[in-house]
């Protein structure tokens, strides 16, 4: 029986899609551990879903941010060959979050996460998403991804789990979410 571990990382450093190990610190590693945290806090999200619909749409997103990561994980030498993400995921991500505006009420106040469990969920996805994107915006700037799309993505994805978080709330009966006070 071969054995769960490998052992290969316990000297700090990780393989890339490609030729070469680096540090686990690195700031690729950094981006692809926020994106893999994005995919399982989606999985929690799309566990607790009201609806069929939602859950559908996210198991989309989630087989969409494999397909990134792979491209992240990538070498220089070898990126070409695991670009999968165009600019039609990103038209995709915009109807659907066009078709929810059409069906939700949204607030023009700042909204306290938390009325139901999956728009909960949703919500620290959506903030798990920001991290994502500020950590693939970083090797975007230092030129270490040539692909503006995965930006483009993640930036449409926070929005997307925004209106997909008032959808939710709005499935469970929640007329109108928690709204923060204001001073």
């Amino acid at each position: 029986m071969s054995s769960f571990y490998t052992r290969n990382g316990d000297d700090g450093f990780t393989g890339l899609l490609g030729a070469g190990r680096v540090a686990k610190s690195d700031d690729r590693i950094e981006a692809l551990g926020a994106i893999d945290e994005v995919t399982s806090v989606l999985g929690l999200a799309r566990s607790l879903c009201k609806t069929r619909e939602s859950a559908r749409l996210l198991v989309q997103v989630q087989h969409d941010l494999y397909l990134l990561m792979s491209e992240v994980a990538a070498t220089p030498d070898n990126v070409e060959r695991f670009r999968r993400l165009d600019a039609q995921r990103i038209v995709w991500l915009e109807e659907q979050i066009n078709q929810l505006q059409n069906v939700v009420n949204i607030p023009q106040e700042f909204i306290i996460p938390g009325d139901t469990p999956s728009s909960a969920a949703l919500d620290i996805a959506r903030t798990v998403t920001r991290r994502a994107e500020r950590r693939v915006a970083k090797l975007w700037h230092e030129e270490q991804l040539s692909n503006q799309n995965i930006l483009r993505y993640l930036n449409r994805l926070s929005s997307f789990c925004f209106i997909l978080e008032l959808y939710e709330n709005q499935q469970s009966g929640l007329e109108h979410p928690t709204l923060a006070k204001k001073e």
